[in-house]
């Protein structure tokens, strides 16, 4: 059994020409028009999953060259878009953009060819007029196995320059202009620090995303690109049924704490875990009966006051840490198990005291890059020796505490070098700046779900 479907890649020729406005205008346009979409986000970002989310009303799923292989990419590829009309997928950087400057690694084009979809390219067209056509020769001839499936225009200063681009284009053989949207500040989604504001601050209410899905209507040959996408034809697989719910792992779910990859999740649901969302900003206290905590990343920070002014859950946490119940965090969540976080005003601000750690923010990037970590001891993860690959990504930095911790992790860059020994340890809790993907090491979900069991029958035994 096979479902047919279609397909294509959004790729700029650099970062911030407008990718991920145009994918959500496309999402919430061709959703109108009744097909159901799937959305992809090439890379380890967070951020534009949780809008193209809210965008389809289908989870968006995470594809990656580093941190998981071509198989497991093809897998989960074909597992989402199999269930949908129509497929959408968001590159990263510029379209060859990738590890290094000597291969295609890690790039929108290396995915694209890896799924057998064509190129949508966005191309920033401020100040420009014939040139434009230069610079999409050259995408267009740079790899002759990569397929484009049109050319669409941003930022453009009207309804004349359209026409000089078009002109332009139309002396390149088989290259599609499919139209171009016009300069206006307010289609674009505001941004800070890390990037986009996220899909938890509501930037894109329905109404919003509705006059987003109109400007794309009216400006952009949708007919068009869709009759260019090749229909695919994907294996029909049988579900993967989760084991039967073992343990009650709770899950920090709210503004401050949004990071996570729903393939880690579901990969703790199928070992399983019942995965049980509380709110570490309004809930007063832990849910009941819980055998282990799970702390994504997010952004604590900017929350610092309500989480420090929250005692009853810091209180709750905290309890539960010394009781021995496993506790899993990454970066925003290592952030809450310090002592306090420091802000750029030099406040600071108590979170749960877990760990002897102070954190401080700053007002530059403090680290960024992938991250292959390998467990220098029994933990939480697994045995000695397991490894798995994630990505790191923080303005804050550890800066007191950490001598009075064991450190779990020796964490190699993805370039190959040894990064410091990181990890740290408390009892039952490990928590870490690296956001990991379970996926490229599955045994890493099971052991986790394993330790809460553990911890659970050894409350039973104790009762």
């Amino acid at each position: 059994m096979t479902h047919q479907t279609r397909g294509l890649v959004i790729a700029g020729t650099q970062s911030g020409v407008g990718k991920t406005t145009i994918t959500l205008g496309l999402i919430a346009a061709f959703r109108r028009r009744g097909l159901m979409v799937q959305p992809f986000k090439v890379g380890p970002d967070f951020i534009d999953p949780g809008h193209h989310s809210r965008a389809a009303g289908r989870i968006c799923r995470n594809l990656d060259g580093w941190m998981l292989s071509r198989e497991d990419n093809l897998a989960l590829f074909c597992r989402q878009a199999g269930k949908a009309d129509l497929a959408v997928v968001e590159g990263v950087m510029g379209l060859f953009d990738g590890y290094d400057g000597l291969s295609e690694a890690g790039s929108t084009a290396q995915m694209a060819k890896c799924l057998g979809l064509p190129v949508l390219l966005v191309v920033d067209a401020r100040s420009m007029a014939r040139s434009a056509a230069a610079l999409v020769h050259g995408f267009a001839t740079f790899d002759p196995d990569l397929a484009l499936a049109g050319v669409v225009f941003n930022r453009l200063g009207g309804a004349a320059h359209l026409q000089y681009l078009t002109q332009a284009l139309g002396q390149l053989e088989g290259i599609k202009c499919l139209g171009g949207l016009p300069r206006d500040g307010e289609l674009a989604i505001p941004e800070r620090h890390l990037g986009l504001f996220t899909a938890e601050d509501h930037p894109l209410e329905g109404k919003r995303l509705g006059q987003l899905a109109a400007v794309i209507e009216e400006h952009l040959d949708l007919e068009g690109l869709l009759a260019s996408l090749p229909v695919l034809e994907i294996p029909q697989e049988a579900p993967v049924a989760d084991d039967p719910p073992q343990v009650r792992l709770g899950v920090a779910r709210d503004q401050a704490f949004c990071f996570y990859y729903q393939d880690n999740l579901d990969l703790l649901a199928q070992c399983g875990a019942e995965l049980v969302p509380f709110s570490p900003l309004e809930d007063k206290e832990l849910p009941g009966d819980l055998q282990g905590l799970y702390l994504g990343g997010g952004y604590p920070e900017l929350s610092a006051g309500q989480l420090a002014a929250n005692r009853g859950m810091k209180q709750s946490i905290m309890e539960q840490a010394a009781a021995g119940l496993p506790i899993y965090a990454e970066c925003g969540g290592l952030m809450y198990l310090s002592r306090e976080i420091e802000d750029l005003e030099g406040r600071c601000h108590p979170m749960a005291g877990v760990l002897p750690l102070k954190v401080r923010m700053l007002p530059r990037l403090k680290a960024l890059g992938y991250r292959e970590i390998t467990l220098a001891a029994p933990g939480l993860l697994g045995p000695a020796g397991t490894r798995a690959r994630g990505h790191e990504f923080h303005y804050s930095e550890i800066i007191g505490g950490t001598e009075e911790l064991p450190k779990l992790y020796r964490i190699t860059a993805r370039q190959g070098r040894e990064a410091a020994a990181e990890g740290y340890c408390l009892n039952n809790v490990l928590a870490s700046y690296v956001h990991l993907h379970f996926m490229s090491n599955p045994e890493v979900a099971r052991n986790l779900v394993d330790r809460c069991f553990d911890y659970k029958v050894q409350g039973e035994k104790l009762a």
